[in-house]
């Protein structure tokens, strides 16, 4: 496959999953903000902090209202990782590989496309955009079954669920991130009924709250970090992600398993063994903030070596 193919065909299908992360990153916030006493509601600063472009906003932006922070992470278009950026970034990345993917898949993307920019020019106040992240979240959920149902399961798809599932595990992690930053309580409530309302919405940003309660009776802090990082079954749980990416990797490499080739194998490898192994507690010992931090890295890591190795072509 050419690296401009397969290129196109990655960053489509990372850019739809970041979108609609994004939505579903900004609707804990959201969520909170409904269901929690007017003492104990969220600020909107935090979730800007941990996308990591926090200087971008306070150049643009300044006050870290909810205004200006729904504007910045849905639909500011010079903003290249907000919904609406990211939308028509995987847009146009799918439309150079129109006769690669299927009818289908495009159709979808399209649609949601056209959806977000409409939504762009409404004026909608901060706190009634969920039905907007819900739209996002539901056409990120189609175009990933689209994808898998009419795309052949050849390089192709190995290279759209690779990218969906890099993807998948950093706002996974960005996710939970949001509790630490954003919802962690007083130390008084810790345990209380602001404490289980916010690892509820936590649960069910991430679609997990019912596959939670089918292991877990009580919402409590460390099974909830070790069901989103660790479970082997859960689609959106990190452990389960860098898993599926690394069979599309030995997939498209052609590489038995155990072994490697290039270098996104061997950090794939490393970081599959890494959660296979890893426990809960001594993550919450090391710090779960800390251990995301170096889980994002190594991520981003992981990204840099794929696209260094199909992507770029050198002269």
């Amino acid at each position: 496959m050419l690296s401009r193919v397969a290129g196109a065909i990655y960053w489509a299908s990372r850019y739809v999953e970041r979108a609609e992360n994004v939505a579903r990153f900004v609707n804990v916030n959201l969520d909170l903000m409904l269901d929690s006493p007017a003492a104990h509601r969220p600020s909107w600063q935090p979730l800007v902090l941990t996308t990591g472009d926090h200087e971008y906003f306070e150049k643009h932006y300044g006050e870290y209202s909810p205004r200006n922070v729904t504007r910045f992470l849905a639909f500011d278009r010079d903003y290249p990782n907000s919904i609406l950026s990211s939308v028509a970034t995987a847009r146009e990345n799918a439309r150079t590989v129109r006769e690669i993917i299927s009818r289908e898949m495009w159709e979808e993307l399209n649609s949601l496309y056209l959806m977000v920019v409409a939504a762009s020019r409404e004026e909608v106040p901060p706190e009634e955009m969920a039905a907007f992240y819900e739209r996002v979240k539901l056409a990120g959920i189609h175009y990933a079954g689209v994808t898998d149902e009419t795309l052949s399961h050849s390089e192709s798809w190995h290279f759209c669920r690779m990218a969906r599932m890099i993807e998948r595990a950093d706002k996974t992690s960005r996710i939970l991130d949001v509790k630490y930053f954003v919802l962690l309580p007083d130390l008084a409530d810790v345990g209380g009924t602001v404490d289980q309302v916010g690892w509820t919405a936590l649960l069910n940003s991430a679609s997990g709250l019912q596959m939670y309660r089918q292991q877990f009776q009580v919402i409590e802090p460390n099974n909830v970090a070790g069901f989103l990082l660790l479970d082997a079954k859960f689609p959106r749980s990190i452990r389960h992600c860098v898993r599926a990416a690394q069979e599309s990797l030995h997939q498209i490499t052609g590489t038995p398993n155990g072994s490697y080739t290039v270098e996104a194998e061997r950090l794939l490898g490393v970081l599959t063994s890494r959660l296979d192994y890893g426990r809960v507690s001594q993550i919450m010992t090391m710090g779960l903030h800390e251990y995301l931090d170096w889980l994002q890295q190594t991520l981003n890591h992981i990204g840099e070596a794929i696209s260094s190795r199909f992507f770029e072509v050198s002269d």
